[in-house]
């Protein structure tokens, strides 16, 4: 008689049981559901810190104006998710509340850091405490600190989180982190970044990526302040890298 999988002994019924492997289940099943997110990718320059993301507009009637998958946290840090991005909305919106506190408070800007830990501490809550689950959902936080260190940081349903260079999450993370690690230059700048992020973003959209499903925000180390790419910006990159193949 072979032995039942774990799943079906129970072990994946509450957030708070150990598997006989030592595994939470339900935190695994989180992480699944991040690589089934649109894609997203983060990435510090010598001049800033940006992040690139796919809307994945379901539905041809929907007003791609009105989606968003980068946040501003404050005025020189953003946010992009991927996985259920109910739930990123309520950890970026916690953390623009955490933001504007510490202005009032201390007369100035929070670090990202203190952001990103914030984060952390809520989601490492919901791996331990019965009745809930976890969050579905990893978040990049990019952004300037005051010193005028560009910091990028990705955080995990588990409630871990990693400083890094450049990074993507979603669906197509591999191969965006297979073209990041051949191109990306630690002297390459928000510009170029944007451009080699598009590129990377087009390997795994093919063909149907347009203006409209892209979504990219940049920090700029000599201004401190989160900004967007218009539609006609990124139609304008977009054509650049079209015309590079």
């Amino acid at each position: 008689m072979q032995p039942m999988p774990h799943q079906l002994m129970g072990y994946d019924r509450a957030i708070t049981m150990f598997s006989p492997e030592g595994r939470l289940l339900q935190v695994e099943y989180a992480k699944k559901t991040v690589k089934q997110g649109s894609t997203a990718i983060g990435m510090v320059c010598k001049d800033g810190v940006l992040l690139v993301s796919d809307k994945r507009l379901v539905d041809g009637l929907v007003v791609p104006e009105g989606v968003e998958k980068t946040f501003q946290i404050d005025d020189h840090i953003g946010a992009t998710a991927s996985g259920i991005l109910s739930d990123a909305r309520v950890l970026i919106e916690r953390s623009q509340l955490k933001a504007q506190q510490h202005r009032v408070t201390y007369d100035s800007p929070i670090d990202v850091l203190s952001i990103v830990k914030d984060i952390c501490d809520l989601k490492q809550i919901c791996t331990q405490s019965a009745g809930l689950r976890p969050f579905g959902v990893s978040v990049l936080v990019a952004g300037v600190d005051e010193d005028g260190s560009p910091r990028l940081y990705q955080t995990d349903p588990t409630g871990i989180f990693f400083p890094y260079r450049a990074t993507a999450i979603g669906e197509g993370d591999a191969e965006v982190e297979e073209i990041l690690q051949k191109k990306f230059k630690p002297e390459i700048t928000v510009e170029e970044g944007i451009k080699l992020a598009v590129t990377a973003l087009e390997k795994v959209l093919g063909e149907n990526i347009t203006a409209e499903r892209l979504d990219c925000a940049y920090v700029k180390i000599e201004d401190k302040t989160y900004k967007k790419l218009s539609k006609e910006q990124i139609e304008s990159v977009l054509s650049e890298t079209k015309k590079k193949k």
